[in-house]
């Protein structure tokens, strides 16, 4: 029976075939529905029928073996309901679109970590506000603006700063009753009498019938009441008058400066308190007031050169201009010397040691010597040039002209021809091709500088100094090109040594610098003091500020200088003296293997790669035997104002700026000067020349004199000019941070004031961006600042300000008011006075 059941298993869910017929029969469908459900089996029976077998009737039955142990449940699960079913074209789109945006977000990711890591290595990263510098909390000096009329003499003047911080500030203060009577102004004359031995010295004149003289500066004795110290520096130590001062008419009036444009003046300087601004004019030894609109100072300049040459060596020849003409070798080959006219001509020039090869950087004393030796045993002076760095679009205000014609009337022509003034032109076009074409460069000077000053200027641009210094490796530092005037100011004055061999000296002079005192007193006074330094201890002094409030006089800043050289100090940057890095050997470009001490130079400290047979100056004696004699009497063949620092270990964003030279196993020793005003003798530059030229080596403009100099033994000197603050700086505090670098020094460690640091000469009067530099002037000058200064403060108060020779950097743009409108004639118009804030 169990059999007969299971034949009839495979039918015993299925009614009668015709009961599927639903065309026949309409409610066949729902019967055998109700007929299913109705005959539905139990799981007990269902399991007997789905039993497995061990036998099985039919071959094509499988064995139950293969079954699980436990059975699935009989009943069905239930299909899952979907309100839609998305198509797969949407889906596929989706996934393409969120695979896309994955990308862009990973792109987008790079370029932020590589833009982050750009300018952090550019040294741009923008940062959260910091806080303000301790200096700003200081409170500002006032005195420096006192007035005319309370002039009290240096001796008892009681200076506002520095002072003993023991003592309570005395509050200068002065009343209307208090000022006094102004007393005649005097004509300053700083220029030597001729001596005993030496050339005469022929006036110079503004005309060429010998009739205009030129007008003298004039000062007067005293200074302003409690008027402040200079900070760093001292006049003292360089001979400077810091017992007078000059006002506004005095110093410029013989320049143009407080009458009027139809008088030859111009125009500016008619306002404010004038108490006094005749007296140039009057009295016993005056001139009248000078018309300068017919002046051409190149004729002037010219003249007085050529009638004062007996005072100098006689001039070598100048260097061929090799850019605007082609000239054969007129050296012929000897037979005998065939071989020889076939080496290379580096290979010939380098060895210049006996100094009978062009371009020898030979002493400019040497050739003195020679020269007076040859001229009857006269005393020969050197010859200087001085050239102004400016450009061929530069904008000439009437301050920039009074500027210029002070010194060209003060250094060269007052001087009977000392100093010869150049102006060093750039053109900013590197297209314009001045070398090939004596028209265009004719045109292009025509137009680059006012008309008084037309004939005076020379042209450069910097795609000619990639021609001149060429094969130099370019490593666009901080996106800057090599021969850029940014990185190379110095190239172009190398060159003009080349072409201008007569010049011993070469002052490279910034349109930005301004001195209140007399150009040729500051000059002729740095010149001596710089010559009578002894080369003992010198670069050591060079690498310091020195102020006399902190460190007393010259004799004992230099004595605590060699303790600190020798001694070394307990700062915090010798924490670290003496470890090496695991190799055993010292970390490159690092102090950490150099011991608390300080090595003292004394003579050359060349890197391996420099150039040789140079003929370099070598010390007579050892170190310590020398008496601070050698160097005494030996002219600069470097000046600068401010000090020469150790770039190493600084923060100083240029410190690596070195091209040509082998830095794979340490960087070349090397100094610096910021701003690149300075002095630079005949014999340093041709070495600058020639190592650009035959080794390919140059530096970043600020570090490039400084460095070949020390690599060649020669004469380097900051002159320790004086520098004045806006603030109520603690002395000691300011000595701590101005001389923050290893062992006392400016330089040489993280902490030195140079690099993250240079904030703290925002408010002194020297400084590449010194914010105290520009408001002096201008205040000086009668205008106002930040709503302070100007005509009527001057009248109803004081009178105008009074200063002593102060060196100011950076000045820029300022402009005067100016009455009379053009030349020639025209009414002159009242315009009220502004404020330049």
């Amino acid at each position: 029976m169990e059999k007969a059941e299971r034949k009839r298993d495979p039918y015993d869910n299925v009614c009668d075939t015709d009961s599927y017929d639903s065309d026949s029969d309409p409610d066949s469908a729902s019967d055998l529905e109700k007929a299913h459900f109705a005959k539905r089996e139990s799981p007990a029976r269902f399991q007997r029928r789905h039993a497995p077998s061990a036998y099985s009737s039919s071959s094509r039955e499988t064995s139950g073996s293969h079954q699980h142990l436990l059975h699935t449940s009989p009943h069905k699960r239930k299909s899952r309901f979907y309100f839609y079913k998305i198509p797969p074209r949407v889906v596929r789109y989706t996934n393409w679109a969120l695979l896309s945006t994955m990308v862009i977000i990973a792109i987008c990711l790079i370029r932020a970590s590589y833009a982050s890591s750009r300018q952090v290595e550019m040294g741009t990263v923008e940062k959260s506000a910091p806080k303000p510098p301790p200096w700003e909390a200081f409170p500002f000096l006032k005195r420096y603006h006192g007035g005319i009329r309370t002039l009290t003499p240096k001796t008892e003047n009681i200076p506002e700063y520095p002072h003993d911080q023991q003592q309570a500030l005395k509050n200068i203060t002065v009343s209307k009753l208090e000022t006094k009577p102004l007393p005649k102004s005097i004509a300053f004359d700083p220029y030597p009498e001729a001596e005993q031995g030496s050339a005469e010295k022929h006036e110079c004149f503004l005309d060429s019938e010998n009739t205009i003289k030129i007008p003298r500066v004039h000062y007067y004795p005293g200074v302003v009441k409690g008027f402040p110290e200079a900070v760093m520096g001292s006049p003292d130590v360089l001979g400077l008058r810091d017992d007078i001062c000059f006002e506004r008419f005095g110093r410029l009036g013989p320049y143009g400066y407080g009458y009027s444009v139809k008088r030859g003046g111009t125009g500016a300087g008619l306002h404010g308190d004038r108490e006094g601004a005749e007296d140039l004019w009057t009295g016993p030894g005056s001139s009248t007031e000078i018309d300068y609109s017919n002046i051409q100072w190149v004729k002037v300049q010219s003249a007085c050169g050529s009638k004062n040459a007996g005072r100098f060596a006689p001039a070598e020849k100048a260097g061929e201009n090799m850019f605007l003409h082609l000239h054969p070798n007129k050296r012929q080959p000897s037979e005998d010397n065939g071989a020889k006219s076939e080496a290379s001509p580096i290979e010939d020039n380098s060895n210049i040691g006996k100094g009978d090869e062009p371009g020898v950087p030979v002493n400019a004393n040497e050739t003195r010597a020679q020269a007076e030796k040859a001229q009857g045993n006269l005393a020969l002076l050197p010859r200087t040039a001085i050239l102004i760095r400016t450009w061929w679009d530069f904008h000439y205000t009437v301050e920039d002209i009074v500027y210029l014609r002070s010194l060209i009337a003060e250094l060269s022509l007052l001087s009977g021809g000392e100093f010869t003034i150049h102006f060093l032109v750039h053109v900013r076009d590197d297209n314009v091709p001045i070398w090939a074409d004596k028209k265009i460069y004719d045109r292009i000077l025509e137009n680059a500088l006012p008309p008084e000053f037309r004939g005076m200027g020379i042209l450069w641009s910097e795609r000619q100094m990639g021609l001149i210094y060429g094969g130099i490796q370019e490593s666009f530092f901080r996106d800057l090109p090599v021969h850029g005037v940014y990185r190379s100011t110095f190239m172009p004055v190398q060159y003009f040594s080349h072409q201008h061999p007569e010049y011993d000296f070469v002052w490279n002079w910034e349109m930005d610098v301004r001195y209140t005192g007399h150009w040729y007193h500051f000059f002729d006074q740095v010149r001596k003091w710089t010559k009578a330094q002894p080369r003992k201890g010198l670069w050591e002094r060079n690498g310091r500020f020195y102020i006399p409030s902190v460190h007393g006089s010259w004799e004992d800043f230099k004595q605590m200088v060699r303790v600190q050289t020798e001694m070394g100090t307990n700062s915090p940057n010798n924490i670290w003296s003496g470890l090496k890095s695991p190799s055993g050997n010292s970390i490159p470009g690092s102090r950490t293997a150099q011991a608390k001490s300080d090595k003292s130079i004394w003579g050359p400290e060349p890197p391996p790669d420099v150039l040789t047979n140079q003929a370099n100056p070598e010390p007579p004696t050892s170190y310590e035997k020398d008496k601070y004699e050698w160097g005494v009497g030996e002219e600069a063949d470097l000046i600068t104002f401010n000090p020469l620092f150790d770039p190493d270990g600084t923060t100083w964003f240029f410190t690596e700026d070195i091209t040509g030279y082998n830095t794979t196993s340490s960087l070349p020793p090397r100094r610096a000067a910021i701003t690149t005003t300075s002095r630079l003798s005949k014999r340093l530059l041709t070495l600058m020349h020639r190592e650009t030229v035959l080794k390919r080596h140059t530096m970043f403009s600020e570090m490039w004199p400084a460095s070949v100099s020390l690599h060649h033994g020669l004469k380097a000197v900051y002159a320790p000019h004086p520098m004045y603050i806006d603030r109520d700086w603690p002395p000691s505090y300011l000595a701590a941070v101005m001389n923050g670098g290893r062992n006392g020094a400016s330089g040489g460690a993280r902490t030195s004031v140079y690099g993250g640091r240079e904030h703290n000469f925002k408010g002194t009067t020297w400084f590449y961006d010194a914010g105290f530099a520009p408001n002096l002037w201008r205040r000086w000058l009668g205008m106002k600042v930040d709503n302070d200064g100007g005509e009527r403060e001057e009248v109803a108060g004081e009178g105008r300000m009074c200063l002593p020779g102060v060196l100011l950097h950076p000045v820029k743009g300022v402009e005067l008011v100016v009455e009379g409108g053009k030349r020639g004639g025209m009414e002159e118009e009242e315009i009220e006075e502004t404020d330049v804030s």
